[in-house]
Parts: C-alpha cells; structure tokens; sequence
C-alpha cells in the first residue's frame, strides 16, 4: 500500500464521525433524488406499457344519441384510423350495508364484437356472460380500486338505479382499462364514491333505448407521421359530423380526466425530485468544503514534508480530492440503497390511487448513473478550490504555521453596544473573523428549517383547500343532479323530502371557450344571484358574486385564454342545436381547483333562450337525517346523481391525510439530518482549531460548563440567525414550489401556518442538542497537556 493511501486510511479513521455525517447529508440528497425519479420512471414506464396493450385511445367525443352509421363518417375524417362506440350512462349505485351515495360509471360492452380500443383486462373472477333475460339482473364487472376499497368480490351485488328502475348487478370479476387507471369523483381520489362497471351492451342499450345508437366514440388518430393534418384540425373535423347529435367538442388524451391526473403527478414529482435534492447536495458540499479546508490547513507541515520528498502538487490534491471522493461514494451507496427503498414505498401508496395490471418499482442505471455524476461534481465543486489553495503553497510558506488571526471590536462593538460579557464578545469576535464560514453554517441551518417548512406546507396547503372547499365554498351538505334540466317545481318537490333545510337551484352546461386560436373545455355554472349554499371563494377566503350578463373566470382560466376583464369570449354550448354566445368576461377569481367559468343563472337561461331551467340543487338538511333524504331521492325518477359532502371528505382524506403525513415525515427526517451535519461539524472543526484556547482559559481556572458554554454559545447564535433566516427561505421555496406545482387540477395556495414553523423549529433545535450533546462530551474529554503543545 502507497504512503498516500495510508495516509488517506488514517485521516478517514480520525475524522470518522464527520465523514459518516456528510455521507448521510449526501444520501439524503440522492435518496430525494432517485425516490421521486424512479418513480416518475417507473409510473411512466407502467403507463407506455398499458396504453400499448390496452390501446388506449387518443381522443374522446360525447353525444346525447348518434346512430351508428355516424361511427363510419368519423372514421373518413382525415387522420383518424379507427373509431369505437358504446353506450355509457352515469347512475346511482346502492352497496349493500352502506348508506354512503355512490356514483357508478356504466359501459356497454358488446361480446360479441369485442372492444378494439380502451381494452378491459379481468385481474379477479372471470368475463361477462349473458344477463338474465329480464333484465332485472345484469352481470358486470367492476373497477378494482373500486372493488377494493368497498370489500366487492366476485359474486356480490350492488343495485343500481338504471333509467329509473332498480337492477341489480352481479360482480363477475374485476377489472382494469386505461381509461381508468385513475377512476375518481370529480377529480378526487375517491375510490369509496365512484366505480366503474363494465355491462353487457345489449341489456344497457335496451334499458336506455339506445338500439342501433351510441353516446360515446374512442378515436384511434393515426400516427404523428402519416397524417397530413393536426391532431386539432382532426378534432374539428370530428366536432362538425357531432354537432347535430348534441355532440360537445371532442378531447384529446391530454384532457382526459385519468390521464390528466396521472401526468400531473408524474410532473409533481418531477418537481420535487429536483428541487429538494438541490438543497440537500448544496449543503453537503458546503460541509465537505469546510471539512477539507480545515483538514488541509491542519496538514500544512505534512504536505510540505510530502513536497520536499518530491511528491508532485497533482499526486496531492488528488489525495485530497480521494479522501473526499470515498466520502461521497459513501454517501451514494446509502443514497442508492435509500431511494429504491423508498421509491418501492411511494409506488406502492401509488397503487392505491392509479390502477395498472403490472406496477413495478424500478431504478434505471442510467439514474445511478446521473446520481453519481451528480454526487461527484457537488463533491469536487465544493472542496477544489480548499485543496488547490493549500496544494500550491510552496515548501518553505507551507512549513509556516498560519498567520494568526487578527482580532478588532466587533460591529457591535463599534456601534456602541460594549456591555456584554467576556465570553460573548469572544464569540462574536470569532464569528466576524471568519465570516464566509459563519454564513455558510447559518445557510446551512436555515436549509434544514427551509425543508421541514417545505414538507409540511403540503399538509397546510390541503388543510386550506379542504376548508375552503368544503367549509366555505360548499356550505350544503348534499348535492343532487338531473337527468334532464327541470323548472323550479322540483326544487319544491325536493324540499318536501325528509330533513330538508334549504334548497338552491344550479345550471350547469358543458361548452368550450374560444378566444382567437385558444379554446378550452369547461362546465358553466349558472349560480343563484347571491348564491348561500354553494359559493364562489377565492384563494384568500373572500367570497364572490356571479356576475349577471358576463362571465366570472377563474385566473388560471383567463390565463390560459389570454383574456382580461372586458373582453368577449366565444362559448360553444352543444346541446341539441349547437349554439354560440358571445359573452363578456366581468371578473376574474383566484380558485384553487379547477378551471371555473361562473354566471347568473337567469342570465345563463336567457342566453340559452330557455326558461327558468335547474339541472342541480344544493341541498342543506337536519343533522343526522342525510341517510334518510338520500333513500327518499332514489324514489324521484328525475334524480339521476347525488353525492354527500361529508362522505366524500372523508372518502378523500382516507388517502390524501396518510400520505402527506408520511412525506412531511420523511421530509422532516432528511431535514434533521441536514442539521445535525452542519451544527456537528460546525461544532467539531471550531473545537479542533480553539482547543489551545479552550485549554488555556481551563488553566486559568474556567470551569468545563463555562468553557462549553463558549464553543457551543456560537452554534446557539448560529442557530437563533437561522432560524427566522431558515423561515423566510422556506417560505420562498413553498413560493417556488407551488409555483412549479401549478397545473389544471390544482394551485397549491402559499399558506404556512404557525404550528409548521414551529416544528421546523423545534426539529433543527432538536438535532443541534443531540450534535451539542457529542461535542460536549468531546470538551470535558480534552487532554489539556497534549492541546497546549506548541511547535518551536
């Protein structure tokens, strides 16, 4: 074995506890890193791979009734290469033991021309075989998340209200489609209120009366290279042949609800897996910058000794950048071991909320690759600068001790403040002599508070979401829909039923927004004059009011658009006749879910030239009495839906509440770690360097509590400047993040609460006792005869 690596061995076996602490700072960094990009990989992996076997369509169009020769002309539009049609109905589903309001999706499913897009895979019991001939049971298979979380297996039976009339469905097996990987009401994971179920097509065409007609088409586009036209001009072409069936403009994969969720999280994480990473290898190369440069100012004789026996200056530094390089290595073999760890455990709180028939965890070595790369670079950038310095020294300047430090008043000091005790003016004088350092430890210490603000900002931001949603924006406890849109006779007809407080009237249509070559599919919302039940809030709490010839656009919304207030914009209602309005834009609101468009009810009948029309109510009822107003709705054959707001909360926070305890856990944790690296090697290089002086004021008679209280008084101080520091940083990153985050679904509101700076607090206090706690000990152990040695 060479001298150097000897050496290198020795130094590591010294300073062993430091490295061990910059190793786990560096794990931290890539294990954040490789947990959020395995699993973007890995979802995105799953997706490509079931698309391609499920054939997953590219685009989707609705209509109220088209005949199935429609299904011909819509596969001569330029670019499209196959078209599949079925009848889909959205009905009222009764789970045996539960009085909860669930929402089933049906799909005809014709056996005897089995599905070319959109295929259903069985994953549990067996396909559908032929219904009774009455009708009155109907055989299904259901949607797996559904199926799970409501304890369905095959051969149990739900009822459903179909057309008016109860049937029952008998489960055959479990399903799976790409159309569903993500099956939730209303955008929400709400697996409990919101099933999929697969029928016989002829048993729901006849129960609809939809012989020979359809409702639904799944387009297959062709490929990007053999079309001649856009995919938007393929979509126009398909909207003009649906337009006389009441046809809505068609969407794109981009736009369809599974997709769009689970892109949306594939981006989310895309996010966080670069964002919080940056901090943690940024900080990790700061500790090893202040590691080796005080390793290399203590060797000064040995590299000059290493000189002198003609060991070249790039024999040195790559010794250095070694000692610095199996740190790191260190650190990335935890990272690694770390993060396929924890990428297991996210795709597996994944597989509760998206569906696929294989979803396996996987790290690419290109990843480990990159992370490694990564690892290196933050190594070298953070300590090359220390060992070039040193290295360059000659022999003789580097056989020098250096330079003593020069002492003056502090700024303090100079500004008048002179009453303050020996022991914190030695500290502060200490701290201004090395400014660069003490900065860099604030820096550090308000990473970790930054992070712990980051992680529970999620849990903030969901509370505020949850509240304004459901508390001040959705002040009814039950909302109901109807088949056809009704005149106010039946929001009598339902305030007759049992419990009933209050009744308000809603419409709502389906149209797309066109401003210049920008268009936008959205539900309008024609709401009350002051509407009491069910209100537009902005971000900040404040409510809103229709407006009463023009429209209330959310900001996201009008963004997209690139309107402003006051300018016109173009809705496409396809209801029957397609009509267009052109109507002004009188407000903009700040939602936090959603794209919204809002307007007048009356207003919104009078451009569509009906009369005093509702196609939903919002309902307020007695405590206790919602089970018994729900039983009484399923004999109201114009009710086609209801849904409960308190069964859905609790639905969502089943799912959403775990996991972001489990990320502000972890995030917390790796915050810690963070933390107990910079205030223990903080801690441990001022006691190496202060040890001749430490062991002087022991002989002049400071006792070992006044001494500690000394090196350990300029951590506290550190650590009280980075606290408030850590705060203001951590409030920008939740800035950036959210900002990053933004997307169709959600806008995560910039909201922190006192409780989540407090246990930023008390998590980095807490990790700077226990280093405080070592080093203290390390103190009261120094050999005062060995300290107070000094070199002739």
């Amino acid at each position: 074995m060479k001298a150097l690596d000897r050496k290198l061995l020795r130094d590591l076996r010294l300073m062993w506890s430091q490295a061990l602490t910059i190793a786990l700072v560096v794990a931290s960094g890539i294990g954040g890193f490789l947990t959020s990009l395995s699993a973007v990989d890995s979802l995105d992996a799953a997706r490509e791979a079931y698309y391609a076997q499920g054939r997953f369509a590219e685009a989707f169009a609705t209509v109220k009734r088209a005949p199935l020769a429609l299904a011909e002309r819509l596969r001569s539009v330029p670019g499209v290469a196959d078209v599949q049609t079925t009848i889909e109905q959205v009905v009222r589903i009764t789970v045996p033991g539960s009085s909860d309001p669930v929402l089933g999706q049906l799909i005809g499913v014709d056996r005897r021309n089995p599905p070319r897009l959109n295929l259903v895979t069985v994953v549990a019991g067996r396909g559908l075989q032929a219904s009774s001939t009455d009708g009155a049971v109907i055989e299904a298979l259901v949607s797996q998340g559904f199926a799970q979380a409501r304890g369905l297996q095959p051969g149990a039976t739900v009822q459903a209200l179909v057309n008016g009339r109860l049937r029952t469905l008998r489960i055959a097996g479990w399903a799976l489609s790409p159309e569903f990987i993500f099956a939730g009401l209303f955008g929400m994971p709400d697996q409990r209120g919101f099933g999929v179920f697969w029928v016989d097509h002829d048993a729901l065409a006849a129960a609809y009366d939809m012989d020979g007609a359809f409702n639904r088409a799944a387009v297959r586009l062709a490929p990007a290279g053999a079309r001649t036209v856009s995919e938007r001009a393929v979509l126009d072409g398909m909207s003009a042949l649906l337009a006389p069936y009441g046809g809505s403009e068609p969407l794109g994969r981009e736009h369809q609800i599974s997709h769009a969720m689970l892109d949306n999280e594939i981006n989310e994480q895309r996010v966080l897996g670069t964002v919080l990473p940056s901090i943690f290898l940024a900080v990790a190369a700061f500790l090893l910058n202040v590691v080796v440069s005080r390793l290399v100012s203590t060797q000064r004789e040995q590299i000059a000794a290493l000189k002198a026996l003609g060991y070249p200056n790039a024999a040195i530094a790559r010794h250095y950048l070694q000692l610095v390089g199996l740190i790191a290595l260190v650190g990335l073999v935890l990272g690694v071991a770390l993060g396929d760890w924890l990428g297991g455990q996210l795709m597996g709180l994944y597989g509760e909320v998206f569906h696929f028939p294989a979803m396996v965890h996987m790290v690419d070595p290109a990843l480990v690759l990159l992370a490694g790369g990564i690892t290196l670079a933050t190594a070298v950038a953070g300590t090359l600068s220390a060992i070039l310095a040193t290295v360059r020294l000659t022999p003789a300047e580097a056989m020098r001790p250096p330079s003593p430090g020069h002492f003056k008043p502090t700024l303090a000091e100079r500004a008048g403040f002179t009453r303050m005790t020996p022991a914190l003016r030695m500290i502060l004088r200490n701290m201004e002599r090395k400014p660069l350092r003490t900065g860099l430890g604030i820096v550090g210490v308000a990473a970790a508070v930054a992070i712990v603000v980051m992680g529970n900002f999620f849990r903030d931001a969901i509370g505020l979401i949850v509240d304004t949603e459901f508390t001040l924006k959705m002040r009814s406890d039950v909302s109901v829909w109807l088949t056809e849109p009704a005149d106010d006779r039946m929001a009598l007809q339902l305030a007759r039923l049992p419990g009933v407080l209050a009744v308000e009237s809603t419409r709502f249509v389906e149209g797309t927004l066109v401003s210049g070559h920008r268009r936008e599919r959205i539900l309008v919302r024609g709401m009350p004059e002051v509407p009491d039940l069910y209100r537009i809030v902005d971000v900040d709490g404040q409510a809103a009011l229709p407006s009463a010839n023009g429209l209330l656009l959310t900001d996201r919304l009008a963004d997209k658009l690139g309107v402003r207030v006051g300018d016109v914009v173009q809705l496409t209602l396809p209801t029957g006749r397609r009509r267009v309005l052109q109507l002004p834009v009188d407000g903009l609101v700040r939602e936090m879910m959603g794209l919204n468009a809002y307007i007048r009810r009356d207003a919104l009948n009078r451009a569509l030239g009906d009369g005093d029309l509702s196609s939903g109510f919002v309902i307020s009822l007695e405590r206790g009495r919602e089970a018994e107003f729900l039983a009484a709705t399923q004999k109201v054959p114009a009710v086609s839906g209801a849904f409960s707001k308190a069964t859905m909360l609790r639905n969502m926070q089943e799912i959403t509440a775990r996991n972001i305890r489990i990320m502000s856990s972890v995030l917390t944790l790796f915050a810690s770690v963070i933390a107990v690296g910079v205030v223990y090697n903080n801690a441990r290089i001022a006691l190496a360097e202060r040890a001749w002086e430490l062991a002087s004021l022991r002989v002049l008679g400071f006792t070992r509590g006044e001494v500690t209280a000394l090196l350990l008084g300029e951590m506290a101080l550190q650590i009280a400047v980075a606290l408030p520091l850590g705060m203001l940083l951590g409030r920008g990153l939740v800035g950036l993040t959210a900002q990053l985050l933004k997307s169709d679904q959600f806008f995560f509101p910039v909201v922190i609460s006192p409780a989540t700076y407090a246990m930023a607090a008390l998590a980095v206090v807490g990790a700077a006792l226990a280093s405080a706690a070592v080093v203290r000990r390390r103190i009261h152990r120094i050999d005062m005869v060995s300290a107070l040695k000094t070199r002739d």
